[in-house]
């Protein structure tokens, strides 16, 4: 015996029983699912992310098989490709540049998209083509037009989806933040990558009536949400609520710069904190990134990025950072401590907005994802909760 763990991995067919069990994956989709693996769309060298320990690992065809089949078929996020390909090795690089979603996602936002047969679908971000080639199975490889900023990602995708339906298919080697010029209209358009602020153009190029379903979300965390627009009759916006959340890679023309700490906090505090009481501190400690809470406060405090640092002994260390000076924030919450202590620097006082949104959101009825929503027209877009005119 070679003394290796056998792992058992689960096929495809028990991951689509799973998803279509959990509602995720629909009738419309099924034949889609059951005809287009996505393994055929993936590299022989790739990065998923193994659910069990929390990390990212590397797997390699070539290496062994079983296990890269296994993550082909189960349903996690996998990477494809790091440092916009400035990397080398199976060791994870510094930024992830390009993925295949996880699948229970991928049919999330295709049933969202509610494409009828012969739509034409307008996608933004490529990447390895899994998606676009599920599109072109629903509605034909003739209706699909996929956009990727990435050279070579595109010329690989362009490659693989030309193989795999024996025609090739329409993938754009572009910025996707112009959409597609000259190719429209569509009926639907999706985005694949996260923005910050959707771009009109894929507005202008849905046909009115159409559907846009993108990851929206602000530089509070690389989180994003689900939001599914309607383009109005006249063609002159768009508008819509969120379904839930989600990450995705940004566009790459809406990225935001990492935050250097050291360029914040070089030093410990030299000043004595405050002492913080109240629900602020303990939801925000029971939260997450991708709670309707964390997405509130990114909409309710502007230009801030939040990081919650490792817990060591009990103690969490939760910090703010704003984009538009030097000024920051840390709260620490201790476990089984009522209170926690804020620390307060430069002219923004962080936390102070921070406990005012949290008290917006608890007065408004802790609202959920399905309350808040989106307005694209070609000069800004708005937020709002409950109804379009709410504005945040």
């Amino acid at each position: 015996m070679s003394g290796k763990t056998a792992t058992a991995y689960p096929t495809r067919e028990e991951v689509g029983y799973a998803l279509a069990t959990a509602g995720v994956l629909k009738t419309a989709w099924l034949d889609a699912y059951a005809h287009v693996p996505r393994e055929a769309f993936l590299p022989d060298s790739m990065w998923p992310f193994d659910m069990a320990t929390g990390k990212t690992v590397h797997v390699s065809r070539t290496d062994d098989v079983e296990a890269w089949r296994g993550y082909a078929n189960a349903d996690v996020p996998i990477v494809t490709q790091w440092d916009d390909g400035d990397h080398e090795g199976g060791e994870p690089g510094r930024m992830s540049t390009s993925s295949a979603s996880m699948p229970s996602v991928v049919f999330r936002m295709l049933d969202a998209l509610a494409v009828d047969d012969y739509c034409r679908v307008l996608e933004i971000g490529t990447g390895t083509g899994w998606n676009a080639a599920l599109l072109a199975h629903k509605v034909g490889e003739e209706n699909v037009v996929s956009v990727e900023v990435d050279e070579a990602v595109a010329v690989r995708a362009r490659r693989t989806l030309a193989h795999f339906f024996g025609a090739p298919m329409e993938v754009i080697h572009g910025d996707g933040y112009a959409g597609a010029p000259g190719h429209g209209p569509f009926d639907r358009v999706i985005a694949t990558c996260g923005v910050r602020v959707l771009p009109s153009a894929w507005v202008t190029q849905t046909r009115p009536g159409g559907i846009i379903v993108a990851p929206w979300g602000t530089d509070f965390t690389n989180a994003d949400g689900i939001v599914r627009l309607r383009v109005d009759e006249q063609g002159n916006g768009a508008s819509g609520r969120f379904t839930g959340p989600v990450e995705f890679m940004k566009l790459r023309a809406q990225r935001a710069a990492p935050i250097d700490h050291e360029a914040y906090a070089p030093r410990p505090p030299d000043s004595p904190p405050s002492v913080e009481s109240g629900p602020a501190p303990a939801d925000l400690a029971a939260g997450d990134r991708f709670s309707a809470l964390t997405f509130a406060l990114g909409l309710r405090v502007p230009d801030c990025t939040y990081i919650a640092a490792e817990k060591q002994n009990g103690a969490q260390p939760h910090w703010f950072y704003s984009r538009n000076d030097r000024s920051w924030a840390c709260i620490l919450v201790q476990d089984g401590e009522d209170t926690a202590r804020v620390w307060q620097h430069g002219p923004r006082r962080l936390w102070n907005e921070v406990r005012a949104a949290h008290n917006w959101w608890t007065t408004q009825g802790c609202p959920d994802w399905p309350r808040f929503g989106l307005t694209v027209t070609d000069t800004c877009q708005r937020l709002w909760l409950d109804e379009p005119g709410n504005y945040l």
